[in-house]
């Protein structure tokens, strides 16, 4: 069986291009001593996403805040439509760490429902999370492209 692993990030983007340098005085302002910037007061964006060995699945946008609802909703429409998707059939485990949406009993009643076979997590321990790693892979990728909208983030 194969695992089918998941995560939800909130991530804060931050925008700042002030570098230093010694210009003599009162020249501050000519136009050789300027660097053009795009002023945007950064932001956040949660998601939700999964993969497995077979590829990445649904890779979802997350509005408002995260809850035990919101979180049966998103596994309603994405957890199996992404098994789907990579072939997995029903011949898969999911993989979640024990945050509270997560082990909440109408959660795990949904999973039961569902028959998702369900990766025992031991707390307290993030540094075994794979998708700790794609996750870093992700926020690179957005650290370092120039993003002006929601837009380019959607496309990276």
């Amino acid at each position: 069986m194969l695992p089918l692993l998941h995560r939800e990030r909130k991530r804060r983007i931050k925008y700042s291009a002030s570098p230093f340098e010694t210009r003599k005085p009162g020249t501050s302002h000519r136009l050789a001593n300027t660097i053009p910037t795009v002023k945007l007061r950064g932001g956040s964006i949660m998601l939700w996403g999964c993969f497995s060995a077979a590829g990445t699945g649904r890779l979802v946008r997350i509005e408002g805040k995260m809850n035990g609802a919101k979180y049966r909703d998103i596994l309603d429409e994405n957890l199996l439509q992404s098994a789907q998707d990579l072939r997995l059939g029903r011949r898969f485990t999911f993989q979640q760490d024990n945050d509270p949406k997560h082990t909440a009993k109408t959660t795990k009643e949904w999973l039961q429902d569902k028959f998702v076979t369900v990766l025992e997590w031991p707390s307290q321990s993030p540094d075994l999370n794979p998708i700790v790693h794609l996750c870093t892979d992700l926020k690179k990728a957005v650290f370092t492209a120039p993003i002006r909208s929601y837009i380019v983030i959607r496309s990276i």
